[in-house]
């Protein structure tokens, strides 16, 4: 009753019943897009080889929240902007003036943002291309369908260069419908995005299941599902929360006749600091060999098919790619040095560490550990429901991939709304209102 009551204080916030009501307007106007069909396609024959192929196509329909499967105009999805940031994220360790850029503050951050959106404009161009040339010679004969009749109905240089066009147009609107709930709406724009998608397929998963299966449910495999979905959701959440707290002393020091410092607060590190970027990173990174074979690259078409989701080579490359990410985009979203000079300037100091150097190094190598043990838990947490799913033949369609979005992105929107109702002298979501005094350094995300 607690949580219901935490919820009714929402309304009673106007700033924050403005976010919440402009972000669910967004996301209904995404879901809207993921409908309207590109022109000159049949979107039910591409429906049928969506469904009956499988596979990496659809790991990529899943992101997409079904508009590949439609051949809408947002079949790209947000896919192009995950690219572009990845690219421009790892330029800015490497180049030494993007490395700059970044460390200008404010002011460098929206160029390098300005920079990933021409990315995301030029590498949509180019998997619009693909999509393009790839479904002018799809049928849904090529899946063992039957003569149902092409996916494209009038082929050439005037179909490719319109599909160009709208995809391109299409993957722009989304990232700016993403930027807008990030600046004016509630939580993480791109995150919301391509949480919507996996939970708006969800119903209808569930509802092929059960039609599929109709006289034939085993009510051993539903506990099996559920037993998944419970156990990596409640693992998602205890390592979510988790935290490493070093403790942080302040300074005595006298100022006229008052007395300040003497308190003792700590500075709070996460177990996972990435988020759910590293599973969105490496599947973005495992689709793009699909683009490239659809560009008919040599040797792609080849690599495509060792890559197939499921199988063993995948996994591997997955769970490297997760591993690389968690301490890459922790790397560049927490600089220990900066965190060590904040304590110095705020007269707080580690025990038994000594101010400046000492401290950023103590903190890195705190961090690095618990860091590893979040690559796992990711990597984990991504592979392991869908290994069990195919071992035990367990009709588990969605993977540890995407539940941890899907809890992951839910439990950081709930966290900003409870900032927002606590800020305001409400209690939170959970109807606790006591609030803990914490350090955080500061967090360039480029």
């Amino acid at each position: 009753m607690s949580f219901l009551a935490g919820f009714s204080n929402i309304g009673k916030v106007p700033e924050l019943r403005r976010r919440v009501i402009f972000t669910l307007a967004m996301l209904a106007v995404y879901r809207i897009g993921a409908f309207v069909t590109i022109p000159g396609v049949d979107r039910n024959v591409m429906r049928a080889v969506v469904n009956k192929s499988g596979g990496m196509l659809g790991f990529f329909n899943m992101f997409s929240g079904g508009a590949l499967s439609n051949l809408s105009i947002f079949a790209l999805g947000i896919m192009p902007y995950v690219s572009a940031s990845i690219v421009l994220q790892l330029l800015t360790m490497v180049w030494k003036p993007l490395d700059e850029l970044r460390k200008e503050g404010e002011q460098g951050t929206r160029k390098i943002n300005q920079y990933t959106r021409y990315g995301t404009i030029l590498l949509s161009s180019f998997q619009s291309f693909a999509i393009a040339m790839n479904i002018e010679g799809m049928s849904n004969s090529d899946v063992g369908g039957g003569a149902m009749g092409d996916v494209v109905l009038h082929t050439g240089w005037g179909f490719r260069i319109l599909t160009m066009i709208t995809l391109t147009t299409g993957t722009a609107f989304i990232m700016w419908v993403g930027e807008q709930i990030t600046e004016r709406g509630i939580g993480n724009g791109i995150s919301l995005i391509i949480f919507a998608g996996i939970v708006t397929d969800i119903p209808g998963g569930v509802s092929t299941y059960f039609q599929t299966h109709k006289g034939s449910i085993q009510p051993l495999n539903l506990f099996a599902v559920a037993s998944i979905v419970v156990v990596t959701v409640a693992t998602i959440v205890f390592f979510e929360r988790g935290q490493r707290r070093i403790p942080i002393y302040y300074a005595r020091r006298t100022v006229g006749r008052r007395v300040y410092g003497g308190q003792t607060a700590h500075l709070p590190l996460k177990v996972n600091t990435a988020g759910t970027i590293p599973p969105i990173f490496a599947s973005s990174l495992l689709m793009f060999p699909a683009t490239l074979a659809g560009m008919h690259v040599p040797g792609m078409a080849q690599l495509q098919s060792s890559l197939e989701r499921g199988d063993w080579l995948f996994n591997v490359f997955y769970i490297l790619l997760i591993v690389f990410f968690c301490f890459f985009y922790t790397a560049v979203t927490f600089q220990s040095v900066d965190v060590a000079d904040n304590l110095k300037k705020q007269q707080a100091f580690i025990p038994s560490i000594r101010q400046g150097k000492q401290t950023a190094e103590y903190i890195d190598k705190v961090m690095t550990r618990i860091t590893l043990g979040g690559a796992f838990y990711v990597a984990a947490v991504c592979i392991v429901p869908t290994v069990i799913s195919e071992y035990f033949k367990v009709p588990f369609r969605w993977g540890g991939t995407s539940i941890m979005i899907v809890v992951g992105v839910a439990l950081d929107t709930v966290a900003q709304i409870e900032a927002h109702l606590i800020t305001r002298n409400y209690e939170g979501l959970s109807g606790g209102g006591g609030r803990v005094t914490r350090i955080r350094g500061r967090r360039d995300i480029g």
